[in-house]
């Protein structure tokens, strides 16, 4: 009778678990599925955590970008509050950053996704980006 106790007890642990981790689970997609989403929803919002040089540099950024670096989306999050209840699309050069940012987003009560492969991915594709324009030398 114990072990079967026990047993009970660790299922409902583990699924309680598995629940919780469940709940904080995001989407991955790919950037083919982002630019197919972005063109049946334009209420989509896209978030850049990469830092200002990144999102400054010959990479580019994705049109619209939110930028919110990872390292000040934890007090910076509430700039998002205005689109609670829409989709927003994080991403990085690599998915890492923007992995971590969704785990935290999510946490928040936010509908986040995930970019994988980043803007590195992006770009490989060929998919349109935004390069900022130099500021001439004078």
């Amino acid at each position: 009778m114990t072990r079967f106790l026990c047993a009970a007890a660790m299922a409902l642990v583990v699924s309680t678990a598995w629940a919780q981790k469940s709940d904080l689970s995001y989407a991955n997609v790919t950037p083919a599925e982002v630019e197919a989403l972005l063109g049946k929803d334009t209420t989509i919002i896209l978030l850049d955590v990469r830092t200002p040089a990144e999102f400054e540099s010959e990479t580019g950024h994705l049109r619209c970008a939110i930028l919110i670096p990872i390292l000040e989306l934890d007090q910076r999050s509430a700039e998002l509050e205005k689109f609670n209840g829409r989709t927003i699309i994080a991403y990085c050069r690599s998915g890492v950053r923007s992995a971590k940012a969704a785990g935290m987003l999510k946490a928040k009560g936010f509908r986040i996704e995930n970019m994988t492969g980043g803007i590195s991915q992006w770009n490989t594709e060929n998919r349109p980006v935004v390069r900022e324009q130099p500021v001439p030398k004078r």
